[in-house]
């Protein structure tokens, strides 16, 4: 009896159950088990973004300090909401481009994983590429709608910091920005994000499905044999697949964040309009290559962070949503 009383309390599932493709999904439920269960994680992760902008942003002492010192001058300057500056624009704005990232990353993925079936590649490096190229596009059809909204988010993170301008809400940064520099202020940075965040994207969730499924595959499972994962042992190794991803893309695309943050948010560069080159010149000066990786800390707790829980919700909302037979 207690041998079945403990098989009850760890179900165990198939392989395959660890792999859900877009055709299996119940889309309603998809979506609305996402929305909510996203929100929750993005709060968890949201001091560490706005450390790591004001550590990015700040031309005072506060790009010479730790995280952990920025956290504690925040705390101490402006208690909890400083830490969460941004944060309900944030949640609320984001509901919309999630169904739609979302939305595009099953699709281009299952589309993918059809047409590379035939290849003569091993499965690791299929199913990689099937994850980078969903990674890919969902980030180039999402960058549509994310960037304005990072341009609105960043700036309330950074208020009062030299070169800012101060502003009273989103809907303030919204017509103090379309006021000084039209519509196109919105979309500071769009090139920049879209050019280096789709193979940032692509490397990140080709670096977790590859890593998944080496990692399934050298614990012993196989889709053909009896011996199948727990609940347990399922967001075990997707969360260390998703820690291995969000380290890996932090060390790359640290540098790249950076002037893209600065380019969003500084207003104060003299004569002309902010350029991704002007940018990079005034951070060289300011601090030399490593002011390159200012914040990069918190970028790199916050994506391994990032990567480890969203991975384990997503992959949980995928197992929740999935069509009743």
């Amino acid at each position: 009896m207690a041998v079945e009383a403990a098989d009850a309390a760890t179900p165990e599932l198939a392989l395959a159950d660890t792999e859900i493709n877009w055709d299996r999904l119940d889309k309603t439920r998809f979506h609305v088990i996402g929305a909510i269960l996203f929100t929750a994680q993005s709060a968890l992760i949201h001091p560490t973004a706005v450390v790591k902008t004001r550590m990015q942003v700040a031309g005072s002492s506060l790009s010479q300090m730790t995280g952990l010192s920025v956290f504690r001058h925040i705390i101490r300057r402006d208690g909890i909401p400083g830490i969460f500056r941004g944060f309900g624009t944030s949640a609320i704005g984001s509901l919309p481009g999630r169904v739609l990232a979302l939305t595009s990353l099953e699709v281009s993925k299952d589309m993918t994983l059809k047409y590379t079936e035939g290849l003569n590649v091993p499965e690791a490096t299929r199913i990689g590429i099937a994850n980078g190229v969903a990674g890919m596009v969902s980030n180039l059809v999402s960058c549509v709608y994310f960037v304005p909204l990072d341009v609105i988010c960043q700036r309330l993170m950074v208020q009062g910091l030299p070169g800012t301008k101060s502003c009273n809400g989103p809907f303030d940064v919204v017509s103090k920005v379309i006021k000084a520099e039209g519509f196109r202020g919105m979309y500071r940075g769009f090139g920049l994000t879209a050019i280096t965040q789709s193979p940032a994207s692509a490397l990140w969730w080709g670096a977790y499905g590859a890593a998944q499924h080496i990692i399934w595959r050298s614990v012993g499972y196989r889709d053909d044999l009896e011996r199948k994962p727990s609940h347990v042992e399922m967001v075990a190794v997707q969360a260390t697949a998703g820690m291995v991803a969000g380290a890996c893309s932090s060390v790359i695309t640290t540098p790249i964040d950076t002037v893209r943050t600065r380019l969003q948010v500084i207003d104060d560069y003299g004569v002309g309009r902010p350029s991704v080159l002007k940018t990079a010149k005034t951070l060289l000066k300011e601090d030399g290559w490593r002011g390159f990786y200012r914040g990069f800390g918190p970028r790199f707790l916050n994506m391994s962070f990032y990567g480890t829980t969203m991975i384990v919700t997503y992959e949980l909302i995928k197992r929740l949503s999935v069509k009743q037979a």
